[in-house]
């Protein structure tokens, strides 16, 4: 079956973990710290696969993690990075951020690998934060976490011209006549199950993409039928075809059916209604004389005032065809040559661990250290002296969990709190 829409989450790859460890060495007495460094996560990548034309793979795949960085080790020793994970997608996907509906990337024309979800940074081992005063650091980095999300797949057909219509009125069999494409076709409501593609050429040169889109029915903007599927694929198109059975084969009334399509069209997305439309009266082979005339003059006299320009022909014998597209490339080529792509709406937020690490420890009965490269600067501009400067360290001790971490290691009122050269009782 035909797949044009899949949920999956997706996550880069966690930074490994800084080390802390200090050197061991025969005749070396006081060896300094020698932590390695974390390895970097890896990206979560997308990249069209020209190959593709469904997204069927991830349907029965619905979770996506790029490696992690390995942690770092003893004497200096680096974790190796994370492997990246790339997802092939067929072009025209768009991926959307499930909660917001933004999009996150839409995988068209230019856009052929992107960079979706950016692997942790690995941390730095202790052996980046010996100083002066603090040469034997009991900390290292930890490494940056992962980013994930849950994504929305859809694939919008990439074409400059949509063909649409109720079933039957006989797109399958003018796509196969104008183009290259070889549709399913018979007598059957909703034989296509799949926006079929196809490119007209013209001797002189240039030429259009088309594509069928599926038979609509009444309520498709509303999901009734396929429609949301099917009408997701005419938003990228610049101009629309509506293919009518003039002759009323199947009983239907042609002006109502173009008027029930535009209502669709602009309930599904408004500005789908505004692109430039043009009508084909198919089945035009099955009436004669004055019925065919009659039926092209109601139709004209319906929509050209509008500014819809009405072509009689047939699909079977390839009558007024030849006109018809010739009128669709002299619109096209008078528009904007570049591709439909949608613009990025959504970008990942990083929300990762603090880049600069801190130890809490209980060294002795009644007495807990606190100590770090983010610890020792914010004493350094902080006046505790003045009531603002300590209500500030009050809130830095709890928003970065110091506190929470002290009081699992059972501190108690009273007992004592030292931070490099400052000490001080602790009271909640």
């Amino acid at each position: 079956m035909f797949a044009d829409r899949a949920e999956i989450f997706i996550r880069s790859g966690k930074g490994g973990d800084g080390h802390v460890s200090f050197r061991r060495e025969k005749y070396v007495p006081a060896g300094g710290p020698d932590g390695g460094d974390g390895g970097k996560g890896g990206d979560l990548i997308f990249e069209v696969d020209e190959g593709l034309n469904t997204l069927a793979d991830f349907r029965y795949v619905r979770k996506y993690a790029a490696e992690d960085g390995e942690n770092g080790s003893k004497k200096r020793c680096s974790g190796k990075d994370g492997k990246d994970l790339v997802l092939k997608v067929p072009p025209g996907t768009v991926i959307y951020e499930k909660e917001t509906g933004k999009v996150v990337a839409d995988m068209s024309g230019d856009n052929r690998r992107v960079l979706i979800l950016k692997g942790g940074r690995g941390g730095k081992g202790n052996q980046h934060y010996a100083t002066a005063t603090m040469q034997a650091p009991k900390y290292a980095q930890p490494g940056q976490a992962a980013m994930e999300m849950t994504v929305r797949l859809e694939l919008k057909v990439i074409a400059d011209v949509g063909l649409v219509g109720f079933p039957n009125v006989g797109k399958s069999t003018l796509l196969s006549r104008v183009t290259n494409a070889r549709p399913k076709i018979g007598n059957y409501h909703f034989t296509t199950t799949s926006p079929n593609l196809g490119v007209v050429d013209f001797e002189e040169g240039g030429g259009f993409v088309i594509a069928d889109i599926p038979g609509l029915i009444e309520g498709a903007s509303e999901g009734l039928g396929l429609g949301h599927q099917f009408l997701r694929h005419i938003e990228r198109t610049k101009l629309i075809i509506h293919l009518v059975d003039a002759a009323s084969t199947e009983g239907r009334d042609p002006i109502e059916d173009i008027r029930l399509i535009n209502e669709e069209l602009t309930s599904y997305n408004p500005q789908l209604a505004k692109l430039p439309q043009v009508i084909a009266a198919n089945k035009i082979d099955v009436l004669y004389g004055e019925d065919e005339q009659e039926v092209v003059e109601k139709l004209r006299s319906a929509f050209e005032p509008e500014g819809l320009k009405v072509f009689p022909i047939s699909a079977v014998s390839g009558k007024g065809i030849k006109e018809l597209l010739y009128h669709v490339k002299g619109i096209l080529d008078q528009m904007d040559k570049t591709p439909v792509v949608f613009e990025r709406e959504f970008f990942p937020e990083n929300t990762t661990v603090s880049e600069e690490p801190f130890e809490v420890w209980k060294e002795e009965e009644n007495l807990y250290v606190v100590e770090g490269p983010r610890i020792e600067r914010m004493l350094g501009y902080t006046n505790l002296e003045s009531e603002k400067g300590f209500v500030f360290f009050q809130n830095f001790m709890r928003d970065n969990g110091i506190l929470e971490q002290l009081e699992e290691l059972g501190i108690q009122e009273g007992d004592t709190v030292r931070m490099y050269g400052l000490q001080f009782d602790y009271y909640k």
